[in-house]
């Protein structure tokens, strides 16, 4: 028997840990802020932990509060869609794609016009995915980053993750070698810690270690460095739109494997669905179309020394 306790509770923990406030949670679920505050001061008697930090006018999570919002969130939103999908008309051809909040930002959304002009009669839903969140029941298909090995699944590798640092053209100003790197301005992602100590090892430097801010996502990480906050470590091909826009530049030219891949992945019995085989041969097409590592660097380098040019003489609005 599943133990499930308390769920208006967890309901509302929810969305005040999401929002970050009990008005928020309540105005989302449509009861009070103080029905909210009830619910979960409840739930945190029912389960014996404490989950907020009541601080004057904001909530802070607590660890414990952070562990079940990262997996509560997930859970609904994959009830959200999978009861969407049940209340769909039978002829409605809907598409449900479980991918991180990064690569959904930085490389599927941008695209996804295109895939809606090849097949207009799909639709698509995207909903929370990543390699620490369980492949959905009611996932078409998912776009994970790793080794390829999960049981049950097919993987299909569609990208290399070479990483390489990243800054606006007038920090890269600065930077002639990576030994000019600074500790305090190197951006981190928290649950991608070894990616700095990869690249400053490839590049030869023993003695700077990265102690920036710290960021939940990638996406995070790389809107800071867009901002001017410091040089985050980039991860194709997150990277790859931001680079062709000159938003971003990279100041060196080593790249280095992550040790990983971006790979569809899918139960078996999906190669039997048309809108599944028209999104997996789309998708597999934009992959190959990428541009590799060697080219994208080229072109990279030579827009950095184009900026960088900019900005040394005093343009400072390209």
């Amino acid at each position: 028997m599943r133990r499930l306790l308390f769920l208006n509770g967890i309901k509302a923990f929810e969305a005040a840990a999401r929002s970050g406030s009990f008005a928020a949670a309540g105005a989302e679920l449509n009861v009070s802020a103080a029905a909210i505050s009830r619910m979960v001061s409840l739930l945190e008697q029912r389960l014996g932990v404490v989950l907020f930090e009541r601080k004057a006018n904001r909530l802070a999570l607590t660890a414990a509060g952070r562990t079940y919002q990262a997996g509560l969130t997930p859970i609904f939103d994959a009830l959200a869609s999978l009861t969407a999908q049940v209340m769909a008309p039978a002829n409605r051809r809907v598409l449900t794609l479980g991918v991180g909040p990064t690569f959904a930002m930085k490389w599927l959304i941008p695209r996804l016009a295109d895939f809606s002009k090849e097949e207009p009669d799909i639709e698509v839903r995207i909903t929370t995915g990543g390699a620490a969140v369980p492949f959905g029941d009611d996932w078409s298909c998912g776009i994970r980053l790793g080794d390829g090995a999960w049981p049950g699944l097919v993987a299909e590798p569609l990208f290399a993750a070479d990483l390489l640092p990243v800054c606006t053209p007038r920090l890269a100003a600065s930077l002639k070698r990576p030994a000019d790197l600074k500790g305090p301005s190197l951006l981190r992602v928290a649950h991608a810690a070894e990616d700095w100590p990869l690249w400053l090892k490839a590049a030869g430097i023993t003695r700077i270690t990265a102690r920036g801010t710290v960021f939940e996502y990638y996406g995070q990480a790389l809107q800071a460095a867009v901002d001017g906050l410091g040089v985050a470590m980039g991860i194709r091909p997150y990277i790859d739109d931001d680079l062709a826009a000159g938003r971003l530049v990279a100041p060196f030219a080593l790249s280095v494997p992550k040790g990983e891949r971006w790979y569809l992945v899918y139960r078996s019995f999906q190669t039997g669905h048309r809108d599944f085989t028209a999104f997996r041969r789309w998708i597999m097409r934009g992959a190959a179309t990428q541009p590799d590592s060697s080219h994208a660097r080229d072109g990279s380098r030579q827009k950095r020394r184009d900026l960088v040019n900019r900005f040394t003489h005093g343009v400072t609005n390209p």
